[in-house]
Parts: C-alpha cells; structure tokens; sequence
C-alpha cells in the first residue's frame, strides 16, 4: 500500500480532503508526519554502521530482524545540523514490488494523530503536503495556529533528492 499516493485522492462526500492518520515525530526542534500506513515499526537504538563515504543525508545503515536499512537524517535538509536520536522510526518507501525500507532517526516520542493532508504549495518535492488537525494548521513547533503547518514527507522523493558521489574509475 502506497499511502502517500492513496492520501492524495482521499476525499470525503462532501469534496474535502479525507481525514487520516499520520504519525508526527521530531527531529531537531522541528515536527514532522508520515502516513501511518507507511510505518512499520519504532525501533530502539541500535549500532548505526557508518560509512565515511556517505552524504550528509545518508547517515549510515541498521539491521533489523535480518534486513539491512538504511538511515536517512533529515534533519539536515535545509541546513540543520544532524540531530541526536532516542529511536528509529522505520517506514515503507516506494510502491509495488519496489517497497523498500527507509529508517529516520528520531528525537523524542512519536504521535499517532488524525488529520488532513493539504496539497504542499512552495515546498521541497520531498514534502508530500502539510498536516491540518481538526481544520487548523499545526505549526512545526506543536502550536495549533496560522504557521506553516507539519510537513508530510514522501520518503521515496527524499532519498531521490540524495545527491549521489560521483565514481571515479
């Protein structure tokens, strides 16, 4: 299931966006949201293998129950320093045949809540829309107000905007 995609047309009887869950997560001083659907586990701090070739967005990888995942650190997109994690937060990405795990390590506890996913307007192509809550935008902080909202990440667009090392033969 690609809840990303379904997410984008869900719509109630009355024209309004469906409401859906989501699971909101830290990272720096910042909240973010990635369709519940998509989650499949939080995991407890486990070894981070590194790798001195990586970009800062690829943090390094984690295994877990046999299967080697990948570490994206969002947190630096945008120019934030990479942010110190308490869980890894391990999500669907891709669609079909090609799912795939994706880990994001996160700071502080994860939020199951219900919301709507309004249409992203002058937003990287990774963020998939924003998070309204009962009809009100939830500013990045937490704040209930008029701010920008929590952005939604498409998971499979971040690791598509990792700029990639160049080889040299």
């Amino acid at each position: 299931m690609n809840g990303i995609a379904s997410s984008a047309a869900s719509i109630n009887g009355a024209g309004q966006p469906a409401e859906r869950s989501f699971v909101v997560f830290q990272m720096d001083s910042r909240r973010f949201a990635l369709p519940a659907g998509d989650i499949v586990e939080l995991a407890p701090p486990v070894r981070l293998h590194a790798f001195p070739h990586a970009t800062p967005l690829l943090k390094g990888v984690i295994v877990r129950r046999g299967h080697i995942v990948p570490v994206y650190e969002a947190a630096v997109l945008g120019g934030r320093p990479a942010s110190t994690h308490r869980f890894f937060l391990i999500a669907r990405k891709g669609a079909g045949k090609d799912v795939e795990l994706a880990a994001i390590p996160v700071a502080g506890e994860c939020e199951l809540v219900s919301g709507e996913l309004q249409p992203a307007s002058s937003r990287p192509a990774y963020v998939s829309g924003t998070l309204t809550i009962d009809g009100q935008s939830v500013d990045m902080s937490g704040d209930v107000s008029g701010g920008d909202g929590i952005e939604v990440l498409d998971l499979a667009k971040l690791v598509a905007s990792i700029p990639r090392p160049e080889v040299r033969s």
